[in-house]
Protein backbone atom coordinates (compact mmCIF):
# COMPACT_ATOMS: atom_id res chain seq x y z
CA UNK A 1 0.00 0.00 0.00
CA UNK A 2 1.41 3.79 -0.54
CA UNK A 3 1.40 6.30 1.68
CA UNK A 4 -1.95 7.88 0.23
CA UNK A 5 -3.25 4.60 0.53
CA UNK A 6 -2.46 3.89 4.14
CA UNK A 7 -4.33 7.69 5.10
CA UNK A 8 -7.50 6.70 3.08
CA UNK A 9 -8.07 3.04 4.02
CA UNK A 10 -9.82 2.11 6.78
CA UNK A 11 -8.15 0.66 9.85
CA UNK A 12 -9.49 -3.11 9.07
CA UNK A 13 -8.23 -2.70 5.50
CA UNK A 14 -4.86 -1.54 7.25
CA UNK A 15 -4.60 -4.21 9.56
CA UNK A 16 -5.60 -6.70 6.93
CA UNK A 17 -2.72 -5.16 4.83
CA UNK A 18 -0.69 -5.62 7.25
CA UNK A 19 -1.50 -9.51 7.75
CA UNK A 20 -0.71 -10.07 4.31
CA UNK A 21 2.47 -8.43 4.14
CA UNK A 22 3.16 -10.95 7.41
CA UNK A 23 2.26 -13.84 5.64
CA UNK A 24 3.89 -12.89 2.97
CA UNK A 25 7.46 -12.57 5.05
CA UNK A 26 6.49 -15.72 6.89
CA UNK A 27 6.14 -17.72 3.36
CA UNK A 28 9.60 -16.08 1.90
CA UNK A 29 11.90 -17.22 5.28
CA UNK A 30 10.42 -20.74 5.08
CA UNK A 31 11.29 -20.67 1.65
CA UNK A 32 14.81 -19.34 2.51
CA UNK A 33 14.87 -21.74 5.53
CA UNK A 34 13.94 -24.57 2.65
CA UNK A 35 16.74 -23.85 0.36
CA UNK A 36 19.20 -23.18 3.25
CA UNK A 37 18.87 -26.77 4.74
CA UNK A 38 18.62 -28.09 1.05
CA UNK A 39 21.81 -26.33 0.52
CA UNK A 40 23.42 -27.98 3.56
CA UNK A 41 22.42 -31.81 2.28
CA UNK A 42 24.51 -31.95 -1.13
CA UNK A 43 24.10 -34.82 -3.25
CA UNK A 44 26.70 -36.75 -2.60
CA UNK A 45 28.09 -38.36 -5.84
CA UNK A 46 31.52 -40.74 -6.45
CA UNK A 47 33.61 -41.65 -9.39
CA UNK A 48 36.65 -42.48 -10.80
CA UNK A 49 38.76 -39.43 -11.81
CA UNK A 50 38.40 -38.75 -15.69
CA UNK A 51 36.89 -37.54 -18.89
CA UNK A 52 33.57 -39.57 -18.42
CA UNK A 53 32.71 -37.06 -15.55
CA UNK A 54 32.20 -34.42 -18.48
CA UNK A 55 28.70 -34.85 -17.85
CA UNK A 56 28.63 -33.66 -14.79
CA UNK A 57 30.93 -30.56 -14.98
CA UNK A 58 28.45 -29.54 -17.72
CA UNK A 59 25.22 -29.93 -15.28
CA UNK A 60 27.22 -28.02 -12.91
CA UNK A 61 28.70 -25.03 -15.14
CA UNK A 62 25.30 -24.63 -17.77
CA UNK A 63 23.05 -24.38 -14.15
CA UNK A 64 21.37 -27.85 -14.69
CA UNK A 65 21.54 -29.05 -10.81
CA UNK A 66 20.84 -25.75 -9.41
CA UNK A 67 17.76 -25.24 -11.86
CA UNK A 68 16.71 -28.85 -10.44
CA UNK A 69 17.32 -27.13 -6.80
CA UNK A 70 20.55 -29.92 -6.18
CA UNK A 71 23.68 -29.18 -4.52
CA UNK A 72 26.36 -31.94 -6.34
CA UNK A 73 29.67 -32.91 -4.50
CA UNK A 74 31.81 -35.59 -6.31
CA UNK A 75 34.35 -37.09 -4.89
CA UNK A 76 36.97 -39.64 -6.58
CA UNK A 77 37.72 -42.80 -5.84
CA UNK A 78 40.91 -44.90 -6.34
CA UNK A 79 38.86 -48.44 -6.93
CA UNK A 80 35.48 -49.80 -7.31
CA UNK A 81 36.22 -51.49 -3.82
CA UNK A 82 36.21 -47.88 -2.00
CA UNK A 83 33.42 -46.86 -4.39
CA UNK A 84 30.96 -49.97 -3.58
CA UNK A 85 32.27 -49.29 0.21
CA UNK A 86 31.02 -46.18 0.37
CA UNK A 87 27.71 -46.81 -0.70
CA UNK A 88 27.14 -49.41 2.07
CA UNK A 89 28.06 -47.28 4.52
CA UNK A 90 25.69 -44.70 3.20
CA UNK A 91 28.83 -42.29 2.65
CA UNK A 92 27.93 -41.71 -0.89
CA UNK A 93 24.22 -41.34 -2.15
CA UNK A 94 25.16 -42.05 -6.19
CA UNK A 95 27.88 -43.60 -7.62
CA UNK A 96 29.49 -43.59 -11.71
CA UNK A 97 31.19 -47.31 -12.55
CA UNK A 98 31.14 -50.08 -14.65
CA UNK A 99 27.41 -52.46 -15.12
CA UNK A 100 29.32 -55.45 -14.06
CA UNK A 101 30.23 -54.01 -10.53
CA UNK A 102 26.69 -53.49 -9.91
CA UNK A 103 25.60 -57.40 -11.05
CA UNK A 104 28.72 -58.79 -9.13
CA UNK A 105 28.09 -57.04 -5.79
CA UNK A 106 24.38 -57.28 -6.18
CA UNK A 107 25.47 -61.46 -6.57
CA UNK A 108 27.82 -61.91 -4.05
CA UNK A 109 30.13 -62.24 -6.73
CA UNK A 110 32.25 -58.87 -5.77
CA UNK A 111 35.95 -58.56 -4.23
CA UNK A 112 34.78 -57.95 -0.80
CA UNK A 113 31.62 -58.81 1.33
CA UNK A 114 29.68 -55.60 1.97
CA UNK A 115 27.72 -55.10 5.33
CA UNK A 116 24.29 -54.53 4.18
CA UNK A 117 21.79 -55.92 2.29
CA UNK A 118 22.05 -55.67 -1.45
CA UNK A 119 20.15 -53.66 -2.91
CA UNK A 120 21.77 -51.82 -5.33
CA UNK A 121 20.58 -50.73 -8.93
CA UNK A 122 21.51 -49.16 -12.20
CA UNK A 123 19.51 -45.78 -12.94
CA UNK A 124 20.64 -44.92 -16.49
CA UNK A 125 23.25 -45.63 -18.79
CA UNK A 126 26.23 -43.04 -19.24
CA UNK A 127 28.22 -44.46 -21.72
CA UNK A 128 28.80 -48.04 -23.87
CA UNK A 129 31.94 -49.84 -25.29
CA UNK A 130 34.81 -47.55 -24.88
CA UNK A 131 37.50 -50.28 -23.60
CA UNK A 132 40.56 -50.99 -25.18
CA UNK A 133 43.32 -53.81 -24.72
CA UNK A 134 46.69 -51.55 -24.85
CA UNK A 135 49.89 -53.24 -24.34
CA UNK A 136 53.38 -52.74 -23.62
CA UNK A 137 56.88 -52.54 -26.52
CA UNK A 138 57.38 -55.56 -27.44
CA UNK A 139 53.71 -57.10 -27.77
CA UNK A 140 52.66 -57.83 -31.29
CA UNK A 141 49.63 -60.25 -30.30
CA UNK A 142 47.89 -61.64 -27.35
CA UNK A 143 50.92 -65.07 -27.22
CA UNK A 144 53.43 -62.47 -26.84
CA UNK A 145 51.64 -61.81 -23.00
CA UNK A 146 52.21 -65.38 -21.94
CA UNK A 147 53.64 -64.96 -18.50
CA UNK A 148 53.66 -61.41 -18.26
CA UNK A 149 51.63 -59.61 -15.63
CA UNK A 150 48.26 -57.49 -16.94
CA UNK A 151 46.66 -54.50 -14.67
CA UNK A 152 43.23 -54.39 -13.84
CA UNK A 153 41.42 -52.25 -11.05
CA UNK A 154 39.95 -55.43 -9.21
CA UNK A 155 39.95 -59.20 -10.06
CA UNK A 156 36.66 -60.15 -9.56
CA UNK A 157 35.06 -57.46 -11.03
CA UNK A 158 34.68 -54.68 -13.71
CA UNK A 159 36.44 -54.79 -16.81
CA UNK A 160 38.89 -57.71 -15.45
CA UNK A 161 36.27 -59.89 -16.57
CA UNK A 162 36.35 -58.56 -20.25
CA UNK A 163 40.05 -58.49 -20.11
CA UNK A 164 39.92 -62.37 -19.54
CA UNK A 165 37.63 -63.00 -21.85
CA UNK A 166 39.53 -61.03 -24.73
CA UNK A 167 42.69 -63.22 -23.47
CA UNK A 168 40.59 -66.78 -23.47
CA UNK A 169 39.54 -65.69 -27.20
CA UNK A 170 43.13 -64.74 -28.41
CA UNK A 171 44.13 -68.35 -27.40
CA UNK A 172 45.66 -68.07 -23.81
CA UNK A 173 44.47 -69.70 -20.56
CA UNK A 174 44.45 -68.11 -17.06
CA UNK A 175 47.40 -69.93 -15.90
CA UNK A 176 49.62 -68.58 -19.06
CA UNK A 177 49.20 -64.94 -17.43
CA UNK A 178 49.20 -63.01 -13.37
CA UNK A 179 46.35 -60.49 -12.94
CA UNK A 180 47.38 -57.48 -10.51
CA UNK A 181 45.09 -55.37 -9.03
CA UNK A 182 46.07 -51.87 -9.12
CA UNK A 183 42.90 -49.46 -9.25
CA UNK A 184 41.33 -47.03 -11.47
CA UNK A 185 41.98 -46.72 -15.47
CA UNK A 186 44.07 -43.13 -14.71
CA UNK A 187 46.37 -45.53 -12.41
CA UNK A 188 46.34 -48.70 -14.72
CA UNK A 189 47.37 -45.89 -17.93
CA UNK A 190 50.10 -44.93 -15.62
CA UNK A 191 51.59 -48.49 -14.23
CA UNK A 192 51.57 -49.17 -18.20
CA UNK A 193 53.31 -46.30 -19.37
CA UNK A 194 55.56 -46.87 -16.53
CA UNK A 195 56.03 -50.47 -18.29
CA UNK A 196 55.21 -51.78 -14.46
CA UNK A 197 52.78 -54.39 -16.55
CA UNK A 198 52.20 -55.65 -20.10
CA UNK A 199 48.71 -54.35 -20.80
CA UNK A 200 45.70 -53.49 -19.19
CA UNK A 201 42.01 -52.39 -20.04
CA UNK A 202 42.00 -48.69 -20.64
CA UNK A 203 38.14 -46.68 -21.04
CA UNK A 204 38.20 -44.06 -23.08
CA UNK A 205 39.91 -41.06 -23.55
CA UNK A 206 42.74 -42.94 -21.11
CA UNK A 207 44.06 -44.43 -23.90
CA UNK A 208 45.22 -41.52 -25.29
CA UNK A 209 48.03 -40.44 -23.72
CA UNK A 210 49.54 -44.41 -24.07
CA UNK A 211 48.81 -44.86 -27.62
CA UNK A 212 50.26 -41.45 -28.68
CA UNK A 213 53.73 -42.58 -26.50
CA UNK A 214 53.53 -45.97 -28.59
CA UNK A 215 52.10 -48.09 -26.60
CA UNK A 216 49.91 -50.48 -29.27
CA UNK A 217 46.33 -51.12 -28.63
CA UNK A 218 45.79 -54.85 -29.15
CA UNK A 219 42.09 -54.78 -29.50
CA UNK A 220 38.86 -52.72 -29.08
CA UNK A 221 36.49 -54.66 -26.85
CA UNK A 222 33.41 -53.69 -29.11
CA UNK A 223 34.97 -55.31 -32.04
CA UNK A 224 35.21 -58.72 -30.47
CA UNK A 225 32.46 -58.44 -28.05
CA UNK A 226 30.09 -56.39 -29.30
CA UNK A 227 27.58 -53.97 -27.62
CA UNK A 228 29.11 -53.52 -23.85
CA UNK A 229 27.43 -51.49 -21.17
CA UNK A 230 30.53 -49.78 -19.42
CA UNK A 231 29.54 -46.74 -17.14
CA UNK A 232 26.48 -46.46 -15.50
CA UNK A 233 24.64 -44.07 -12.25
CA UNK A 234 24.13 -46.43 -9.19
CA UNK A 235 22.12 -45.89 -6.12
CA UNK A 236 20.53 -48.21 -3.65
CA UNK A 237 16.87 -49.15 -3.88
CA UNK A 238 16.18 -47.75 -0.13
CA UNK A 239 17.85 -44.38 -1.00
CA UNK A 240 16.37 -43.85 -4.08
CA UNK A 241 12.97 -44.49 -2.39
CA UNK A 242 13.33 -42.13 0.38
CA UNK A 243 14.76 -39.60 -2.00
CA UNK A 244 12.87 -39.90 -5.40
CA UNK A 245 12.70 -36.50 -6.43
CA UNK A 246 16.64 -35.94 -6.03
CA UNK A 247 17.42 -38.81 -7.92
CA UNK A 248 14.83 -37.77 -10.89
CA UNK A 249 16.25 -34.39 -10.62
CA UNK A 250 19.63 -35.72 -11.00
CA UNK A 251 18.98 -38.12 -13.91
CA UNK A 252 17.35 -35.28 -15.49
CA UNK A 253 20.40 -33.16 -15.52
CA UNK A 254 22.86 -34.96 -16.14
CA UNK A 255 20.49 -36.59 -19.25
CA UNK A 256 20.63 -32.83 -20.44
CA UNK A 257 24.15 -32.33 -19.89
CA UNK A 258 24.94 -35.50 -22.06
CA UNK A 259 22.78 -34.13 -25.08
CA UNK A 260 24.26 -30.87 -24.69
CA UNK A 261 27.95 -32.52 -25.43
CA UNK A 262 26.29 -34.57 -28.08
CA UNK A 263 25.11 -31.14 -30.32
CA UNK A 264 28.20 -29.85 -32.60
CA UNK A 265 27.55 -26.66 -31.55
CA UNK A 266 28.92 -26.85 -27.89
CA UNK A 267 32.06 -29.06 -28.88
CA UNK A 268 34.24 -25.74 -27.65
CA UNK A 269 32.40 -24.44 -24.61
CA UNK A 270 32.38 -28.42 -23.68
CA UNK A 271 36.11 -28.41 -24.02
CA UNK A 272 36.59 -25.45 -22.28
CA UNK A 273 35.06 -27.13 -19.40
CA UNK A 274 36.91 -30.25 -19.94
CA UNK A 275 39.99 -28.49 -19.49
CA UNK A 276 38.76 -26.33 -16.26
CA UNK A 277 38.69 -30.03 -14.69
CA UNK A 278 41.38 -31.33 -16.28
CA UNK A 279 44.07 -28.46 -16.62
CA UNK A 280 47.05 -30.32 -17.52
CA UNK A 281 45.02 -31.77 -20.36
CA UNK A 282 46.75 -29.19 -23.59
CA UNK A 283 44.29 -28.04 -25.47
CA UNK A 284 44.37 -30.18 -28.76
CA UNK A 285 44.82 -32.88 -26.58
CA UNK A 286 41.47 -32.09 -24.57
CA UNK A 287 39.66 -31.67 -27.83
CA UNK A 288 40.92 -34.88 -29.27
CA UNK A 289 39.65 -36.51 -26.01
CA UNK A 290 35.88 -35.11 -26.10
CA UNK A 291 35.80 -36.46 -29.60
CA UNK A 292 36.57 -39.68 -28.48
CA UNK A 293 33.57 -39.65 -25.40
CA UNK A 294 30.90 -38.09 -27.82
CA UNK A 295 31.81 -41.07 -30.94
CA UNK A 296 28.67 -42.15 -32.67
CA UNK A 297 29.47 -45.86 -32.01
CA UNK A 298 30.54 -45.68 -28.46
CA UNK A 299 31.24 -42.79 -25.74
CA UNK A 300 28.10 -40.92 -23.72
CA UNK A 301 24.81 -42.72 -24.23
CA UNK A 302 22.25 -40.01 -25.31
CA UNK A 303 19.86 -38.99 -22.64
CA UNK A 304 20.78 -41.81 -20.24
CA UNK A 305 20.14 -44.68 -21.99
CA UNK A 306 21.06 -47.96 -21.57
CA UNK A 307 22.04 -50.22 -23.98
CA UNK A 308 20.59 -53.43 -23.81
CA UNK A 309 22.30 -55.18 -25.83
CA UNK A 310 25.14 -54.56 -23.90
CA UNK A 311 23.50 -55.01 -20.55
CA UNK A 312 23.39 -59.28 -21.71
CA UNK A 313 26.99 -59.10 -22.99
CA UNK A 314 27.91 -58.23 -19.42
CA UNK A 315 25.95 -60.59 -18.07
CA UNK A 316 27.04 -63.48 -20.41
CA UNK A 317 30.36 -62.51 -19.52
CA UNK A 318 30.08 -62.29 -15.76
CA UNK A 319 27.97 -65.55 -15.78
CA UNK A 320 31.36 -67.41 -17.40
CA UNK A 321 33.42 -65.94 -15.06
CA UNK A 322 32.24 -65.13 -12.07
CA UNK A 323 32.60 -66.71 -8.80
CA UNK A 324 30.46 -68.88 -7.51
CA UNK A 325 29.56 -69.28 -10.60
CA UNK A 326 25.69 -68.27 -11.77
CA UNK A 327 23.96 -68.28 -14.85
CA UNK A 328 22.58 -64.90 -15.45
CA UNK A 329 19.73 -63.71 -17.92
CA UNK A 330 17.58 -61.09 -16.17
CA UNK A 331 18.74 -57.51 -16.39
CA UNK A 332 15.46 -56.38 -14.42
CA UNK A 333 17.39 -57.59 -11.29
CA UNK A 334 20.12 -54.83 -11.63
CA UNK A 335 18.38 -51.95 -13.69
CA UNK A 336 15.07 -50.19 -12.03
CA UNK A 337 14.42 -47.18 -15.17
CA UNK A 338 11.20 -46.19 -13.65
CA UNK A 339 13.18 -42.81 -12.42
CA UNK A 340 14.56 -42.00 -15.77
CA UNK A 341 11.16 -42.59 -17.29
CA UNK A 342 9.84 -39.63 -14.45
CA UNK A 343 12.91 -37.72 -15.72
CA UNK A 344 11.37 -37.88 -19.38
CA UNK A 345 8.78 -36.80 -18.15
Amino acid sequence: MTISAIRAARPSEIVGGLQIGRRALLAGALLAMSSLLHAQAPLRVMSFPGGANLPLWVAEAKGLFARERLAVSLSSTPNSVVLFQSLDRSEQNIAFAAFDNVVAYQEGQGEITLSTKRDYFAFMGITRGTLRLDVGPGIQEYADLRGKTLAVDSVSTGYSLVLRELLQRGGLEEADYHLVSVGATKMRAQALMEDKVSGTILTTPLEIAPEFRGYRRLANAVDVLGHYQTIVGISRHGWARAHRDDLVGFIRATSEAVDWLLDPQNHIEATAIYRRHLPNSPEEDAAREVDALLDAREGFSRGGAFDPQGIMTVLRIRSHWGTPRKSLTDPARYVDERYRAAAQR
